[in-house]
């Protein structure tokens, strides 16, 4: 990956130090899972529109930078499966049936008064804002996780989930990179997993956002690579189906 997505933002002093640097790399494990980060309605919409069309509906709604990533997210999830390694998917935990509130409350209740001040149809749609899109959802087996704050790791079981599967090398997907996607890969950094972040297979609604955080978590928390790297990487991992199911691998294999 010779050009880098965060190039264009880099100063010259940047540059500079970057020359001057050791080159830093995570490196892979033996024992892999994916994880995959809030890919749910509230940021894809119903269907493709302009970022600022499709907000006025969906207020986290991060337009074609989600849309292109589905079919890359898709390329990595099959190869995770066709691997046999643990597939996890993380959503948002729902306040109203909860009782919990989110991290940011603030905005989320905003969003909810306005979609219960409106029509039925943006009632509808607010319902189902952490609902995960079915393209990209879990097979029977997959792990599911509804979390309250922007990383996935916090007041959930993920990390005794992957202690459990002695997983030491998280593969990460999902949104937004400078949000949830960072929390996680700090909050994974911190309890000693080598965290991969797939770039191709992440996305945020600031594009200038996107690339500085893929550059700063590549500086300290993780290794970002190229879905090709993830792939190929992948596929010498074969047979290691700890947490796949049974269910779950016949699935696979009628595919």
């Amino acid at each position: 990956m010779s050009d880098r997505v965060w190039d264009r933002f880099l100063t010259e002093q940047d540059k500079a130090h970057l020359q001057l640097s050791r080159e830093r790399r995570v490196g892979f494990g033996t024992q892999p899972a994916l994880l995959l980060i809030d890919l749910y309605r509230w940021v894809f919409g119903d269907e493709p529109l302009p970022l600022l069309e499709g907000m006025k509906l969906w207020p986290g709604y991060c337009g074609p930078a989600a849309w292109n990533a589905i079919p890359q997210i898709q390329r990595l999830q099959s190869a995770a499966r066709a691997a046999g390694i643990p597939v996890i998917h993380v959503t948002g935990l729902n306040d109203e049936t909860s009782g919990v509130p989110g991290w940011n409350e603030a905005a989320h209740r905003d969003a909810g008064r306005r979609a219960r001040s409106e029509d039925p149809v943006a009632r509808e749609r607010y319902a189902r804002r952490y609902e995960i899109m079915p393209e990209l959802g879990p097979l029977p087996g997959e792990v599911l996780l509804h979390k309250t704050s922007p990383s996935a790791f916090w007041g959930t079981p993920l990390v005794g989930h992957l202690n459990y599967l002695d997983v030491d090398t998280i593969l990460v997907a999902g949104e937004s990179t400078s949000g949830c996607v960072r929390a996680s890969v700090v909050e994974g950094c911190t309890n000693r997993y080598r965290m991969q972040v797939v770039e191709e297979c992440v996305f945020d609604r600031h594009e200038a956002c996107h690339a500085i955080n893929l550059f700063d978590m590549d500086q300290k928390y993780a290794s970002v690579i190229s879905l090709d790297e993830a792939t190929g990487y992948l596929s010498t991992i074969r047979g290691g189906a700890a947490g796949t199911s049974q269910p779950q691998r016949e699935l696979i294999a009628s595919r």
